[in-house]
């Protein structure tokens, strides 16, 4: 019963945080810029950028605002995204591939199939060795995702455009 409550609320946040990011695109999209009125398929990098870069904070700011009304880390509310894979796992499994095709002694010219027990057990364990130092490094580094927003002084905007 309390989770059904738990994932109602974190829904709604989520459902908040989506409309933020929609709004904050809307925002870039439609200004008085080149940016207004341009098919999409005819935007640029750097306009594309704009897009991308204010659906980003509207959906922290909104994140951030759960996490004071529920009294929770910052960065772990952001990262709660309701995704399934969650996009921190994808993050610290693509992390390790280089290391891992690197460091196994595997012949990737093999099917999986013909690999030996022993052979998938150390590929398999290996794996795990990298998965839990990306997530040790992901979960406990020197780095946080979160900065304090400066604002422009013109327009009070936390947007840099």
């Amino acid at each position: 019963m309390i989770m059904g409550v738990i994932s109602e609320r974190e829904d709604a946040w989520l459902a908040k945080a989506t409309e933020a990011a929609v709004a904050g695109a809307r925002k870039v999209a439609l200004a008085d810029t080149p940016t207004m009125n341009t098919p999409v398929g005819r935007l640029n990098a750097r306009q594309w950028g704009m897009i991308i870069t204010s659906v980003i904070f509207a959906w922290t700011e909104t994140k951030v605002e759960q996490a004071i009304a529920e009294g929770m880390s910052s960065e772990k509310t952001i990262r709660l995204t309701g995704l399934d894979p969650d996009p921190c796992d994808v993050a610290v499994i693509r992390s390790i591939l280089p290391a891992l095709a690197d460091g196994s002694a595997i012949d990737w010219s093999q099917p999986l199939a013909s690999w030996s027990p022993d052979m998938m057990t150390n590929f398999l364990l290996s794996a795990c060795r990298l998965i839990r130092a990306a997530e040790t490094a992901r979960d406990n580094g020197p780095g946080h995702i979160l900065k304090r927003a400066e604002f422009d002084e013109k327009t009070g905007d936390p947007i840099p455009f």
